[in-house]
């Protein structure tokens, strides 16, 4: 199968790393003109960079801006005022016992999480309609289905990602727009590197093999028994950007190793 997005501009948010990183870097390997978005200038320059050191002939733009909020979310829409492919990346977790997270950070986890996806849709969907052709993806997690004791407000904003791309899914039928949810499981990022950080100094583990011990702890369902690597979420992801995946709309889609013990969603 050739995936070629080449004449396709996407704009991945939260991307200067991590699997945003990954799907921004599949994506301009497929051929696809990519907005890098991320709240500081130095990272989006430095994530660029990244995907040039690997794939020089990448065709990227870069925008600083914080999704988090409405003023932000218009500097990247005043910057890029059309997207054939939008890709929800952006979101935040922390390992957090519930009777810990006061009302600010369920707020600062849904708008971080759930609301700059909000916000980027409802301003880039109208064009891909009037084009007859776009591609929206919101990563979820399998968090979003099988809830975690200690990130509740994490597993939260996940299902409403779920919901958001389902529901809009349905909105946009027969305009030649597709919307689906990608569900990664545990994936060695920057992200979990962090929170693992204490269990790896005391063990004396590199940061790969705690990340694996982690999830044959924490999720022992996971049928490939380590953590998944960025690339291998983000080839799920470029693949239901193109146009062979025309057919694939309001679908919640696992990439998860087989944490989800179950052969629906």
């Amino acid at each position: 199968m050739n995936i070629d997005l080449t004449g396709k501009l996407a704009v991945v948010s939260g991307s200067t790393g991590g699997i945003g990183l990954a799907i921004a870097r599949g994506l301009a390997q497929a051929g696809a003109t990519v907005v890098v978005v991320g709240r500081r200038q130095e990272a989006v320059d430095e994530a660029m960079g990244s995907i040039k050191s690997t794939f020089p002939a990448a065709r990227l733009r870069g925008v600083a801006a914080d999704l988090s909020c409405a003023a932000g979310a218009q500097v990247l829409f005043n910057a890029e005022p059309a997207a054939d492919i939008l890709i929800n990346n952006l979101g935040i977790f922390k390992e957090i016992d519930f009777f810990d997270v006061p009302d600010g950070e369920w707020m600062q986890f849904y708008d971080v999480n759930v609301i700059s996806g909000v916000r980027l849709a409802r301003h880039y969907l109208p064009g891909m309609a009037q084009g007859k052709w776009g591609r929206v993806v919101f990563v979820s997690s399998e968090s979003g289905i099988a809830i975690p004791a200690n990130m509740i407000n994490y597993g939260v904003t996940k299902s409403a990602n779920l919901a958001v791309s389902h529901g809009l899914a349905k909105r946009m039928a027969g305009s030649g727009v597709t919307v689906n949810a990608v569900l990664p499981g545990p994936t060695f990022t920057e992200g979990l590197e962090d929170m693992l950080k204490d269990a790896s100094a005391r063990t004396g583990r590199s940061a790969r093999d705690e990340a694996d011990a982690f999830v044959r702890q924490a999720r022992p369902t996971s049928i490939i028994q380590r953590a998944a690597l960025v690339d291998e979420v983000a080839n799920l992801v470029v693949y239901i950007s193109s146009t062979q995946a025309s057919a694939t709309t309001g679908a919640a889609l696992r990439v998860d190793g087989g944490v989800v013990d179950s052969m629906a969603i």
